[in-house]
């Protein structure tokens, strides 16, 4: 068979394989194409047309043929940009999160929504302890106490505080929460959880209200789906229930916390301390923080590990070929 032979068989068997969408902003990478490429068609249009309006008409262009959507972070999907896809059976998504997509308008078209699935859960579950033990042993603070010079001038920095032993509730106990309680429980720590409804397969105590569970610990980790009900859900009246002592973690969102609140609670000593690895603003912190020795502050890191993205190439490659072949996906979020 001649070269030319060669490649017009490779163009023919790409143009044969099934067409994925991929839907990004311009701030995201899309680093493993190359792997996704030998099972499918991908079009960006980012790499064709990198003004929205080119966007949108290079979209109506290949509406037609687009059955799967891939979106890489959380990159929104409104109910405008699904107009434009006629065709679209199904967004597979790269996060654990999907507040960013339009799931009303998923659902009343029948739209099948993936996430990350487990992709993610140790990972993020790790470095929720992490922020925690950060939080109650003051690592941060005493490095920069150290680093500063000022331990042979003031002596001893001022304690911590022992993570075994302490009531932790878990706002929100899916495949995160789940390998966050797993962790805690090696520290002897006690654990109790709130969710949209209890698991009777967990032994755990189930709070049906947050304000109870805040009432009942010395620690909320937060790691639940932001949704127009979980918004806000830890408000002021949840950081009184924790108390002066209290400390809150949180990995899931940053507008699952009032956070205007929370920087009150926190200048004014009202909480003991806080590890926040997310923000209602990302990637703007409250400067309010900065100065506090009881906050340990992360730039949305939780996920970002070697790891976390080998799962999530296999759990994306999953989904897609499942669709495809008509098989049962890996990730499907029930949209109710």
């Amino acid at each position: 068979m001649s070269e030319s032979e060669t490649q017009s068989n490779q163009s023919r068997n790409q143009q044969d394989l099934p067409v994925v969408l991929i839907h990004r902003l311009s701030i995201f990478n899309f680093s493993f194409s190359t792997r996704l490429q030998t099972h499918f068609t991908l079009v960006d249009p980012l790499l064709h047309s990198p003004e929205p309006d080119s966007i949108h008409s290079f979209l109506s262009r290949h509406a037609t043929s687009v059955s799967a959507l891939l979106c890489v972070g959380p990159s929104p999907i409104t109910s405008q940009t699904l107009s434009l896809l006629p065709s679209l059976q199904i967004v597979v998504g790269t996060s654990a999160g999907i507040d960013h997509v339009d799931l009303i308008e998923c659902r009343r078209r029948g739209i099948i929504v993936t996430n990350a699935g487990h992709a993610f859960s140790e990972d993020v579950a790790d470095y929720a302890l992490a922020l925690l033990i950060d939080v109650l042993r003051r690592v941060s603070a005493s490095d920069r106490f150290g680093r500063s010079g000022m331990w042979p001038k003031y002596g001893t920095y001022p304690v911590g505080s022992k993570l075994g032993g302490k009531r932790v509730g878990i706002v929100g106990l899916g495949s995160i929460g789940s390998e966050v309680a797993k962790r805690l429980v090696a520290f002897g720590c006690s654990i109790a959880y709130t969710s949209r409804k209890k698991n009777p397969a967990i032994s755990y105590p189930f709070y049906a209200n947050v304000c109870d569970l805040a009432t009942n610990s010395d620690v909320l980790i937060v790691c639940c789906a932001l949704t127009d009900e979980t918004r806000h859900m830890i408000n002021k009246d949840v950081m009184t229930a924790l108390g002066k002592e209290g400390v809150i973690i949180n990995v899931g969102r940053g507008s699952l916390i009032d956070e205007k609140e929370l920087v009150q609670f926190l200048v004014q000593g009202e909480l003991g301390g806080a590890g926040l690895d997310v923000f209602e603003k990302e990637p703007d912190v409250p400067k309010e923080l900065f100065t506090l020795d009881n906050v340990v502050l992360s730039p949305h890191l939780a996920v970002l590990t070697p790891e976390s993205f080998a799962a999530l190439q296999e759990v994306i490659l999953g989904n897609l070929m499942a669709f495809f072949t008509n098989k049962p996906l890996l990730s499907q979020v029930q949209l109710e």
